[in-house]
C-alpha cells in the first residue's frame, strides 16, 4: 500500500509540473505590424495575393513595374497579416471597392500616421474594371487602404489624382461583385472612429459589411 501511495504522489507530482508548464504565460509574440520601419521588403517582379472573404475567393496579381512602391508597401502589408480581418467599408454600385483600415487601432494609428505615407507613383496604367489602387488623399499620401475598381474608371487616371494601379484581379471578380453594397453613398463608416475603435465600431454600427478572412501570398 505504501508503495502505490509513493508512486501515486510522483504522477501527482509530474501531471502539476507538466500543467504549470503547459499554463504558464508565454512572452507575447512581437506584432511586427507596430514597427513599419522594420517592414521595407522589395516585392517580387510579380505575385499573387489570395483573399478569402466572406463572400468567397479572390486572387489579385501585382505588377511591381506598374507601380513600384505601391507594390513593396502592399507585398509587406499582405506578408505580415495586416489586411486579415479588414472590411470592405466603402463599396459603391457602380465604382469601386474600398477597404484597408486594420481593426486594430494600434496598428492602423500607426501605419495611418503622416510618417508612413508614400510617394506618388506615376500612372501607368489605367484603373479599368478589375484593377486594384491605393486610396489616397492628395498628393504623396497612399498608405494602407486600397480599392478596386467595379467599372472602367478613367476618370482617376491622370497624373494630378495619382490613383495608379500596381494590379489586377485575375480570379474571383464575380466575389467582388457581390460584396455588400447596402449602406450606399450616404451612410458611409466615419474613418476617424474606424482608427479609433476599429472592428468593434464596424461590427456594432455596420454588421452586415463583408470582410477579408485572410490574405495570403499565393504559393
Amino acid at each position: 500500500m505504501r508503495r502505490l501511495i509513493l508512486c501515486s504522489s510522483l504522477i501527482l507530482s509530474a501531471v502539476a509540473l507538466i500543467s504549470a508548464q503547459t499554463t504558464a504565460p508565454k512572452p507575447a509574440a512581437a506584432n511586427k505590424l507596430l514597427t513599419p520601419a522594420a517592414l521595407t521588403a522589395k516585392a517580387p517582379e510579380t505575385f499573387k495575393v489570395k483573399f478569402d472573404t466572406s463572400k468567397g475567393v479572390f486572387v489579385v496579381e501585382v505588377h511591381r513595374d506598374w507601380a513600384p512602391l505601391g507594390a513593396d508597401r502592399f507585398y509587406n502589408l499582405v506578408r505580415n497579416g495586416f489586411y486579415n480581418n479588414v472590411r470592405f467599408f466603402r463599396v459603391l454600385n457602380g465604382f469601386m471597392a474600398q477597404f484597408g483600415m486594420n481593426g486594430t487601432p494600434a496598428v492602423q494609428k500607426v501605419w495611418g500616421a503622416p510618417a508612413q505615407n508614400l510617394k506618388d507613383d506615376p500612372v501607368k496604367q489605367s484603373n479599368k474594371r478589375g484593377y486594384i489602387t491605393f486610396a489616397n488623399a492628395g498628393p504623396n499620401s497612399r498608405s494602407t487602404q486600397l480599392f478596386i475598381n467595379l467599372v472602367d474608371n478613367a476618370f482617376l487616371d491622370p497624373d494630378a489624382m495619382h490613383f495608379a494601379p500596381f494590379g489586377q484581379v485575375v480570379e474571383g471578380m464575380d466575389v467582388v461583385d457581390m460584396l455588400y453594397t447596402g449602406y450606399g453613398r450616404q451612410n458611409v463608416p466615419d474613418q476617424t472612429r474606424i482608427t479609433n475603435e476599429g472592428n468593434a465600431y464596424l461590427t456594432k454600427e455596420y454588421p452586415k459589411l463583408d470582410y477579408v478572412k485572410t490574405a495570403t501570398i499565393a504559393q
